[in-house]
């Protein structure tokens, strides 16, 4: 019940910030996705992934694949059928996935700065978390 209160929330502030036509722009193929093609590095600062650097890969086919650059699991990788990313506002955009194995990640990306926020979940719980993130191609 958490979780599905905290997307709620997370969709009404995607959309009172003016995420709107980008919402409508994802699914009528008006908005341009800007992470196809592109590769995301983040560290979460804290949440159960803290200090662990993650690789993200944007597929044309709107499919991701994630990679574990390093720790205990450094080298697992899978790629998920679908992502989905919104603008929220200039220079800051989301960007979630539900992954095969059940469990969500939705981020909030700001360009400007290279910071993020995000919450990941499964069926049972969800975390709050924070970080930083470079585009690396």
């Amino acid at each position: 019940m958490r979780a599905v209160m905290l997307v709620t929330c997370l969709v009404f502030a995607l959309v009172t910030l003016g995420g709107h036509e980008s919402i409508a722009g994802s699914q009528g193929g008006h908005n341009v996705d800007w992470l196809r093609g592109k590769t995301l590095q983040w560290t979460f600062a804290d949440g159960p992934m803290a200090g662990t650097l993650v690789e993200h890969t944007f597929h044309d086919d709107g499919s991701v694949t994630w990679r574990i650059l390093d720790g205990p699991s450094k080298g697992v990788s899978v790629t998920e059928k679908r992502y989905t990313s919104m603008q929220v506002a200039e220079n800051v955009h989301a960007m979630s996935y539900l992954s095969a194995s059940g469990h969500t990640l939705t981020v909030v990306l700001n360009l400007a700065t290279g910071r993020m926020v995000g919450f990941g979940s499964n069926n049972t719980d969800w975390q709050a978390m924070s970080g930083t993130f470079e585009i690396v191609r």
